[in-house]
């Protein structure tokens, strides 16, 4: 990955994006391969807030039925196998356990007839490239196997249960990098530590942005056609910097999600059961832990202030101890714990459980400001699908044929692997020197570019030190350095690699992380300490 920086400077593009998560990731990708000559700028790095605070599912949206959104559910769907056929090493068939009770909530009959709706509405979902990803139509199963399968389910009054497949995105911040490298592949320019600090606004027509290059404090001027604002949950504040305090003031509404990670206490099974409240939280097995979530309340704060509160972890934790039958957890078994804010379009009422994941996007001439566009809402499932609608808008305001998505039809870049498991098989072979966890890890994380991992590894021993529990080596960190546009710590320990992303790795891990960063980095002891300052802030539980 070369950053936009490195490069000679072009002055003008045809679309500039703003935003480096999911969806400016996805929109920068299907906007080059139409053929666009591309910028995208992002203030911190590539999908380190929203895209980052997800389950790590990709899925239908099986309670979206409830609100009768077929046409969501079905393009969820849709996009879901697509993502297994695209991104086969990051996407994984997941069985679901929903457990049902003798009360009119979480009774057997209604969960039924969502189930047999959630699979007509997925009738293709065994059109996989890869056959191994095909997934199973639902099954209902006694109280006895459910107890047995999964016996952190609460048993009192317990009828059975269904069990349904969906996905698990291994892995949602090498995914986003991965899109990102795909539209690299088809000549867009890219930048992370890129923030824009305001529109070149001529009479009340977008031209373009004046970005400062963070990593060098330079402020640059870059014209376009079309600038399209993929920022989420800033997304309002982006907008209302552009009118300059002319024309309707915009607000979003920001939806609050953590997330826990404890020891393992499920199976095989993301277990799903419902509040008091009518809210559905999850146990679900990944990386040999527990990962359980989410939180989904309304945020009224700056979005740059966000933090995890001990009191949403402690919520959470309660809800768990509530509706499992399993360890009551305490606030000292959470190992890790990350949140974010999800965007949800304005003029939904509902309460933000409730609100759709719907998108919208807005062409703001409607509020004086031509030459800009503004994506709201979606989730990451539906990405995809959402750029090729942000195109659809781009082809009439730039008065081009722009053709037809061609983004489902191809692997993105690195991921053209049509049998993941012979892959691993055939890795487990050709590398004899590395252990088997260490294969998978790497197999399915960076794809085919393990090989190269694994070659630097081999050229440099100290560097195949095997370094996490499941296999991580120490190969990685030089190699996303050098590789990966990461230049902070925290890019390499939670974005980069999965170092961090289980919780502190220990002191040992951790201070060969800092000292293979600060070498490749040319950090001095100041610049150090300050990152380890700041990851520190991110690994400790608040207080």
């Amino acid at each position: 990955m070369k950053r936009l920086f490195d490069e000679p400077l072009k002055k003008h593009y045809d679309i500039i994006i703003i935003g480096g998560g999911i969806t400016g990731a996805s929109v920068a990708y299907e906007a080059a391969t139409r053929g666009l000559k591309v910028a995208l700028f992002e203030k911190g790095d590539f999908g380190e807030a929203t895209s980052a605070a997800t389950s790590k599912l990709i899925h239908g949206g099986l309670r979206y039925l409830k609100n009768m959104e077929f046409g969501l559910v079905r393009e969820s769907l849709l996009e879901r196998r697509n993502l297994e056929n695209i991104a086969p090493n990051f996407i994984y068939p997941l069985p679901f356990m929903i457990p049902t009770y003798s009360n009119l909530k979480s009774n057997k009959l209604i969960l039924f007839i969502g189930m047999v709706l959630y699979d007509l509405l997925s009738f293709d979902k065994g059109w996989t490239w890869d056959k191994t990803k095909k997934l199973r139509i639902h099954k209902t199963i006694s109280s006895k196997l459910t107890k047995r399968l999964e016996p952190l389910v609460l048993r009192k009054k317990l009828t059975g249960s269904s069990i349904y497949y969906d996905c698990q995105n291994i892995n949602p911040e090498r995914l986003t990098l991965g899109i990102l490298n795909s539209a690299l592949a088809n000549r867009a320019e890219i930048s992370n530590y890129a923030k824009v600090k305001s529109f070149i606004n001529e009479e009340n027509i977008v031209k373009g942005v004046k970005v400062v290059d963070l990593l060098n404090d330079k402020e640059y001027d870059f014209t376009a056609d079309l600038t399209i604002n993929c920022t989420g949950p800033w997304s309002d504040i982006v907008l209302n910097s552009a009118s300059n305090g002319n024309g309707k003031e915009h607000r979003i509404r920001r939806s609050e999600g953590i997330h826990i990670i404890t020891k393992r206490i499920c199976n095989k099974h993301a277990v799903l059961t419902m509040t008091k409240d009518g809210r559905h939280v999850m146990l679900m097995p990944w990386r040999n832990h527990s990962l359980i979530g989410t939180t989904d309340k309304e945020y009224n704060g700056n979005p740059d202030d966000y933090k995890v509160s001990k009191q949403s972890i402690q919520e959470l934790l309660d809800e768990i101890n509530e509706n499992y039958g399993a360890e009551k957890l305490k606030y000292n078994d959470v190992q890790f714990a990350y949140g974010g804010m999800r965007p949800l379009v304005d003029d939904q009422t509902e309460g933000s459980y409730e609100s759709s994941r719907k998108y919208e996007i807005f062409d703001n001439a409607k509020e004086g400001l031509d030459g800009l566009l503004t994506v709201e809402g979606g989730k990451y499932t539906t990405s995809r699908k959402l750029a090729d609608h942000v195109m659809r808008k781009v082809s009439k305001k730039l008065k081009r044929n722009l053709g037809r998505s061609v983004t489902h039809k191809k692997y993105l870049v690195d991921s053209d692997i049509r049998n993941m498991e012979s892959f691993i098989k055939q890795l487990v072979l050709r590398y004899p020197q590395f252990p088997e966890a260490t294969i998978n890890y790497v197999g399915r994380n960076y794809g085919l570019q393990c090989h190269t991992i694994f070659r630097l590894a081999m050229y440099d021993k100290p560097l195949m030190e095997v370094i996490t529990e499941d296999g991580e080596i120490l190969a990685e960190v030089v190699y996303v350095i050098k590789k990966e546009m990461a230049y902070t710590l925290s890019d390499i320990l939670f974005r980069r690699t999965g170092i961090g992303t289980l919780g502190y790795p220990g002191d040992k891990t951790f201070n060969k992380v800092v000292e293979k960063a600060k070498e490749y980095l040319n950090w001095d002891d100041k610049k150090t300490q300050q990152e380890i300052d700041k990851v520190m802030g991110i690994f400790n539980l608040p207080k």
